[in-house]
This record gives C-alpha cells, sequence and structure tokens, in this order.
C-alpha cells in the first residue's frame, strides 16, 4: 500500500530566512517555523509553540529570501522529510523538516488591506528531490 505525505502549516518565522545555492546553483532557503496551539486546561488557556524547520527550492527560495523576515506569517504545503547524514567524527544523525511544495505569504498585520496572500510553487521542477547537501 501506497503511503501519503502532506503537510501544511501556518505560523511566524522564527528567524530571517537563510539563502544559499546548491553547487550547481538551485537555490534553497531554511526558514525556521513556530506553529501555536491554544486550548483549555480547566480554567486556563494555555499555549504551545510546536518549532518546525522548512526547506525551499528554486524561485521560490528566492522570493522568501527577498521578502520574509523574522516574525512574517507563512502557510506552507509541503511533504515531511527525513535527512541522515554522519558527523566529521562519525556520528549519526537525522531531523525531521518540511520540504515545501508551495509557501504562501500571509499580510502583515499593520495592512488593512483585505487580500489573501500571494503563493508560488516552491521548486521549478516538480519532481526535484532534495537530495544533494548544501
Amino acid at each position: 500500500m501506497a503511503g501519503f505525505n502532506k503537510v501544511v502549516l501556518l505560523g511566524n518565522l522564527t528567524r530571517n530566512p537563510e539563502l544559499r545555492y546548491t553547487p550547481n546553483g538551485t537555490p534553497v532557503a531554511s526558514l525556521g517555523l513556530a506553529v501555536s496551539r491554544r486550548y483549555k486546561q480547566g480554567d486556563e488557556l494555555k499555549e504551545e509553540v510546536c518549532f518546525v524547520d522548512i526547506v525551499v527550492f528554486g524561485k521560490q527560495a528566492e522570493h522568501c529570501g527577498q521578502y520574509l523576515s523574522k516574525g512574517s506569517g507563512i502557510i506552507v504545503d509541503g511533504r515531511l522529510q527525513q535527512r541522515r547524514w554522519e558527523t566529521e567524527d562519525g556520528q549519526k544523525r537525522s531531523k525531521h523538516e518540511v520540504v515545501a511544495q508551495t509557501v504562501t505569504f500571509m499580510p502583515k498585520r499593520q495592512d488593512s488591506g483585505g487580500g489573501g496572500g500571494t503563493e508560488a510553487p516552491a521548486h521549478d521542477d516538480p519532481g526535484y528531490e532534495h537530495d544533494e547537501h548544501v
């Protein structure tokens, strides 16, 4: 049976995007996203925050680097990926991250305009896989 890997997150950036390029020239942006959940426990209102690493490729990565900054609100639509590597001293490491297919920029909070955010594909080739170390 085939699996299904789809992630949709809405949150705020925890830092400015880090834009870099792979050896073959593909733009890659790394984003830190905070996604919060509010819930009631008894009479008390609580908030839980989840921090997620996001990777964006192609022109959308360049747009993220150009137009987003710490605190910007975004919606990310993508897939969950586990990346594995070995450190120089031989220790095995891994981490989960979301590889974005689309990133929608949310309007700034001080904007009074009623329009939605802007959206573009996260990378130029829909079959592109994140196998390169950058």
